[in-house]
């Protein structure tokens, strides 16, 4: 994550195929105080060339480009190791593309179309975060419980919550869906099981898996050969 700048405003830059919806992307990103538009281009080719002129801290991406995916893009960025943080802005919500794309490392995964609202809280989210790392930047090695703090502000920053959810119930759930079956880490766990560790309303719990999901932070899968009605297994992806 490129944390340098401290209270510099972020510099970003809008890619989308559509010069309209580039520009409502710019809109929504020049009404934020802490950021500012360095430049927009609408096709893959043309983004590391722009990433390294205008020195972008942060892409706003669009994983339909006319020339090539989105997703190529993201891989060439990383393969250049260009220091660039991305956000994925995209009408694509096939699970294999959600996968690749939060693999190749993007810090949000939004779905159009979205408000100005919900744009804002993600992009403040990550913008706090952001200044977590250049607080720290250049200090000595982390313990882990500064470790743990800012991968918790990562963790709840990327997968902003519904209304209804609460981020310390989330980090509960979190924690024991990162323990897995075994409490290692290892086999899936059920909505029901993870209710009974956690100390909370089954329907309570299976929504913030859900949640969870949705942000490509879990996986699910159906559990065959069990006594009883079927059921899910969810293991933490994040």
């Amino acid at each position: 994550m490129s944390a340098g700048g401290g209270h510099a405003p972020v510099r970003v830059l809008v890619v989308d195929d559509d010069a309209t919806v580039a520009l409502v992307h710019r809109g929504y990103v020049e009404t934020l105080p802490r950021f500012t538009v360095c430049g927009v281009v609408h096709r893959g080719a043309d983004v590391l060339p722009a990433v390294r002129a205008t020195a972008a801290d942060l892409v706003l991406l669009d994983i339909h480009l006319p020339d090539e995916s989105g997703l190529d893009v993201l891989r060439r960025l990383r393969a250049h190791g260009v220091d660039v943080d991305v956000v994925a802005i995209t009408a694509a919500r096939d699970v294999d593309t959600v996968r690749d794309a939060m693999a190749g490392g993007v810090w949000h995964y939004l779905v159009k179309p979205f408000s100005l609202a919900t744009f804002a809280e993600r992009m403040e989210a990550y913008a706090q975060h952001r200044l977590e790392f250049a607080r720290r930047d250049g200090s000595d090695a982390l313990g882990q419980e500064e470790v743990d703090r800012l991968l918790t502000s990562r963790r709840r920053s990327a997968s902003a919550l519904p209304k209804g959810l609460s981020p310390r119930t989330l980090d509960v759930v979190v924690d024991h869906l990162r323990a897995g079956a075994g409490g290692d880490g290892t086999g899936d766990v059920s909505a029901a099981e993870l209710a009974a560790r956690c100390g909370i309303a089954r329907v309570s719990v299976r929504r913030y898996l859900e949640h969870l999901e949705r942000a490509g932070l879990a996986e699910v899968r159906p559990r065959y050969g069990r006594a009883g009605r079927p059921e899910n297994g969810y293991r933490w992806s994040g």
